[in-house]
């Protein structure tokens, strides 16, 4: 089978590889829903690094996960259980393997489930595309961001694109700790493992201070000390799972996010987001649909206003100012 006769209507396996990271899993997602709707029949599965599991666990458009536990295979020892553990995936066989990830580790993947097939991305690293059958050429991808970039596998096939580019994200699960949920609520997700991204303590505690009667939620993993909060608020810091955490998500008035993997998952659950960058690029890792809000550079606009406006590689922000709490609070009380 080459490229040029690839017919995704009769394959009958495909699997896609793309392990991590949380953010870039939630790219590739509407990878996974034009593949069922032009490959119905198909069986589709997703290698995915195992903590990322609880995202596509039980997904309606998929019939199975290899949950790839990379934490096994870190430094030169990690490198030979990598090859023994990518040797155990040779009957799998499908018609076709799509390398999303574009790495070394996600082509030796994908190389070892012996596909008929295999299909990498021309800006992959690590050597990778030497060892895919065809390379799709991402240099006239429509946008810089990283959807755009996969869903170029589609137009180089012929395949038109759909209006609207679709998400599906599970439902989530309900927290254990929220009896009585506020049936409005904003969700706050201030921190983020990325240099630079995060908002600061006290710059929370800013915000707690100018949403004292609203209720928030404040979400995430962090390592912080104790912040001094008003009650209207819920810390759950470290204390969600993953899928609890799409659960919040979704039924939040508004999320304000840091750029972040959660931010992803914000922008692909709920149109009601503001997404605050620094020195990212908003063209390249912000919220992909048009409706979400971002922050750059003091200023507050729709992710459709912004691509209108700017171009590529504008990062000159370093750190989030003290002095854009006020208008970062008031707008978001306006929305909400």
């Amino acid at each position: 089978m080459s490229l040029d006769s690839l017919q995704l209507s009769s394959l009958k396996s495909i699997l896609i590889v793309k392990p991590s990271s949380l953010g870039d899993i939630v790219h590739t997602l509407p990878v996974l829903a034009i593949l069922r709707q032009h490959a119905p029949d198909a069986r589709i599965e997703w290698v995915v690094n195992t903590v990322w599991a609880p995202l596509l666990r039980n997904h309606p458009l998929l019939d199975g996960l290899v949950e790839f536990p990379r934490d096994q295979f870190r430094g030169l020892a990690g490198m030979v259980g990598l090859a023994k553990w990518t040797k155990s995936q040779k009957d799998r066989r499908p018609d076709l393997a799509l390398d999303v990830q574009g790495l070394l580790r996600s082509a030796m993947i994908g190389r070892g489930s012996k596909p008929d097939l295999f299909v990498g991305y021309s800006d992959a690293r690590e050597g990778a595309n030497l060892l895919h059958d065809a390379v799709i050429d991402v240099a006239n991808k429509r946008s810089p961001h990283a959807v755009e970039r996969y869903l170029t596998f589609f137009t180089q096939l012929g395949i038109e694109l759909p209006e609207a580019i679709e998400f599906p994200l599970p439902d989530g699960d309900l927290p254990e700790f929220f009896p009585n949920l506020p049936s409005r609520f904003i969700l706050l997700h201030p921190f983020s493992r990325g240099r630079g991204k995060s908002l600061s303590a006290n710059q929370v505690e800013m915000l707690a201070e100018r949403w004292k009667d609203e209720p928030v939620i404040l979400a995430g993993k962090a390592d912080v000390p104790p912040l001094n909060l008003p009650e209207s608020w819920i810390n759950v810091l470290n204390k969600t799972t993953l899928a609890e955490l799409i659960w919040l998500l979704r039924r939040a008035s508004m999320v304000v996010s840091v750029d972040s993997g959660p931010m992803h998952l914000a922008a692909a659950a709920n149109p009601k987001l503001v997404s605050i960058h620094t020195w990212s690029d908003p063209l390249k890792v912000g919220p992909y649909l048009d409706q979400a809000h971002v922050w750059k550079s003091g200023r507050i606009s729709t992710m459709g206003e912004y691509r209108a406006s700017h171009e590529p590689g504008e990062t000159e922000d370093t750190e989030f100012p003290d002095s854009g709490i006020d208008g970062l609070a008031e707008f978001v009380l306006s929305q909400v």
